[in-house]
C-alpha cells in the first residue's frame, strides 16, 4: 500500500478559490480510480491550509493516479500551490 499525507498550503485567496472550485470533481474522479483506498482533502482551522490523506493499493495504482492528475483541470488550477507531502510504502 502507498500512503501520502501532508498539507496543501495556499498563499493567496485566489489559490483558496482554485482549490474550492476544483476539489469536488478531483475528489470524485480520484475516489473512482482503481486501487484508490482513501482520498481526503479537508480544510483545517486555517482556511489557507488543507489536510491531504491518500491511500492506494499499490505503486501501480498510485502512479496511475499521479499521471491522471498531472493532466487534469485540478492540477492546471493548483500546480503552483505549495504541497508538503510525505509518501510511505507500507507492507509487501
Amino acid at each position: 500500500m502507498i500512503r501520502l499525507r501532508g498539507q496543501l498550503v495556499c498563499m493567496t485567496q485566489d489559490e483558496v478559490r482554485a482549490v474550492r472550485s476544483h476539489l469536488p470533481l478531483h475528489l470524485t474522479l480520484t475516489r473512482a480510480e482503481p486501487g484508490c483506498l482513501l482520498f481526503e482533502v479537508t480544510e483545517t482551522d486555517d482556511p489557507m491550509v488543507y489536510e491531504v490523506m491518500e491511500a492506494f493499493r499499490d505503486r501501480t495504482s498510485f502512479d496511475a493516479h499521479q499521471a491522471r492528475t498531472r493532466d487534469s483541470a485540478w492540477f492546471a488550477a493548483t500546480r503552483c500551490i505549495l504541497r508538503d507531502f510525505r509518501l510511505e510504502e507500507v507492507g509487501d
